[in-house]
């Protein structure tokens, strides 16, 4: 097949989404088997990171070895956006590996290195977007929940790069989504004018209210309130964010069996009290596996191992 990049979730279709989870759970089901298929022998992942990683890092470099391949973390000897264009970069790099995994700072460096790489690349995080992270939040909610359609997620907080996948992925997967923020955390209207050209069928609202959001939501998702790179902003966003607390009382008007799920790492007692995180209800350490079972799905899609 052409190559196949994955910079957001626009790039897939809800019927390769379908099949990236299809491909998943039967990995999945074999590797709680004690079966670790060698799907892509010799085939090479490489990872170039340019913020900080556990989850992102260590369930590709584990994904690509269970599947009998290898990787490499690529730090800044290679001299990505440094030394020579990226151009040459790109090109040069798809001589050498199968897929490229980049985590940076910049969604449009991603873009950039896409444009020029002859070998897939997959977006491990940008400021823009974190499709992996989404994928890996829906096929739990399936996983917990049962079929995707019809269901309803409510993102309490900053509708940040995770909110925005998240809501590509909803409009993919016929999942309503509630969005709760104060405006000035809201997605920008470009995003939204994209979305709704691409994702016509999504029901999505925007609200000051969390009550709102929560109710009769399947999952209740949220995410740190200051990111990377915003570190300057951190009073700023505390104050405003304070009223978005996915706590105690907020639980109190969903319904009982719905799901909590955070894409980590978390700020307890900030954006997410420690009661919540443990309780019952709490799907969160089996999101955060997921990521290595639903990228292992699309890695071996990606690169052949299954038909899309």
């Amino acid at each position: 097949m052409a190559t196949k990049h994955v910079v957001t979730l626009f790039d897939l279709t809800a019927e390769q989404i379908e099949r990236v989870f299809e491909v998943s759970a039967e990995l999945k089901r074999k590797l709680q088997a004690g079966v670790r298929e060698s799907l892509l022998p010799g085939r090479v992942l490489a990872l170039i990171f340019e913020k900080p990683s556990l989850r992102t890092r260590v369930s590709f470099e584990t994904a690509i070895t269970h599947l009998g391949g290898g990787s490499l973390f690529l730090g800044d000897d290679v001299g990505w956006g440094k030394r020579e264009p990226t151009k040459d970069f790109g090109r040069v790099l798809s001589e050498y590996v199968d897929a490229v995994v980049v985590r940076s700072k910049s969604h449009s460096s991603i873009e950039d290195l896409a444009s020029h790489c002859s070998c897939s690349v997959i977006n491990g995080l940008s400021d823009l977007a974190h499709p992996c992270q989404a994928l890996a939040d829906l096929f739990t909610m399936r996983e917990r929940r049962g079929n995707l359609s019809k269901q309803k997620l409510a993102y309490i907080g900053d509708a940040n790069n995770v909110a925005r996948s998240l809501a590509i992925a909803c409009g993919k997967m016929d999942v309503e989504l509630a969005v709760a923020a104060p405006p000035e955390h809201r997605f920008d209207k470009p995003f939204l004018e994209r979305l709704s050209r691409e994702c016509p069928q999504l029901k999505l609202t925007e609200t000051a209210d969390p009550i709102a959001a929560v109710n009769n939501a399947t999952a209740i998702y949220t995410d740190v309130w200051v990111s990377m790179g915003q570190e300057a902003e951190s009073a700023a966003r505390l104050k405003t964010l304070a009223p978005y607390q996915v706590n105690e009382e907020l639980m109190k008007h969903a319904p009982s069996d719905a799901i909590v799920l955070h894409c980590l790492p978390a700020r307890r007692d900030e954006e997410i009290t420690d009661g919540v995180f443990e309780c019952a209800q709490s799907a969160i350490i089996q999101q955060a596996g997921n990521r290595m079972h639903v990228q292992k799905g699309l890695i071996a899609c990606l690169l052949g191992a299954f038909s899309w």
